[in-house]
């Protein structure tokens, strides 16, 4: 059973990890999904790899969430294309660390920018169209750094920890609306992100498709119920110690 036959979703940072886990997901429940990325030759890599797995239509457009009117064209472009747009996925993201005394700006600029001033333009893009819709579903995806600090970890953590705060005024502000917003806070994932090495020895770790099985979840639910904000991590990580 498709349980998203006739919805459209945004999905951004969707060709790869946890973003590209999700999209699948979605599509194998009969959304129709408009995912994006930076770099368009990675945009063109995922959408023929979607393109021949069942389910919706899907579609990509190279944007930086860092830019409000790539954003607003991604919007309009997904609605001209599918008709609507009923759930947004913030997944754009970068991770790093540096010491703060040792940081450069352009690395503190691209972390706040990326991680959370590219939330708020793909959100206020989308809240219009949603709200033709008469509702919709944002889910961002933040981090358990979002409420964990670490050292080396000023820029992301800033991001992270902002990223809550942002999801839950959000919320209140909408949910009126028919929009539900949740932000959800993966522990550690099996993916080239920021850099990190991938093989056997992390096995431990989440699969991206596990934070995309908590995405499907979350907007296939019954409207009367907001998990407004879920953690998932690994059942089983490396004893400490």
């Amino acid at each position: 059973m498709e349980r998203l036959r006739g919805k459209v979703a945004v999905v951004t940072g969707g060709t790869r990890g946890i973003g590209y886990a999700i999209a699948g997901a979605l599509l194998s429940e009969g959304a129709a999904v408009c995912l994006c990325a930076r770099t368009g030759s990675d945009v063109e890599r995922a959408i023929g790899a979607l393109q021949a797995a069942p389910g919706g239509k899907v579609m990509g457009l190279r944007c930086d969430v860092r830019a409000y009117s790539e954003v607003e064209s991604l919007v309009a472009a997904t609605v001209e294309a599918f008709g609507g747009l009923d759930i947004l996925v913030n997944n754009a993201g970068v991770g790093g660390r540096a010491l703060l005394a040792e940081m450069p700006l352009e690395m503190w600029n691209e972390f706040l920018g990326t991680n959370l001033t590219g939330v708020f333009h793909c959100c206020r893009a989308a809240i219009p169209a949603m709200r033709r819709r008469g509702g919709g579903y944002i889910v961002n995806i933040g981090s358990l750094a979002g409420k964990e600090a670490f050292p080396e970890g000023t820029a992301y953590n800033a991001s992270k920890f902002g990223l809550v705060g942002f999801s839950e005024a959000l919320m209140q502000e909408v949910r009126y609306e028919g929009i539900r917003v949740s932000y959800v806070m993966p522990g550690s994932v099996h993916t080239g992100f920021s850099g990190r090495a991938v093989g056997p020895e992390a096995a431990w770790k989440l699969a991206p498709e596990d934070v995309a099985a908590v995405v499907v979840d979350l907007v296939t639910s019954d409207p009367r119920a907001l998990a407004s904000r879920v953690e998932i991590r690994p059942s089983r990580p490396p004893r400490k110690g």
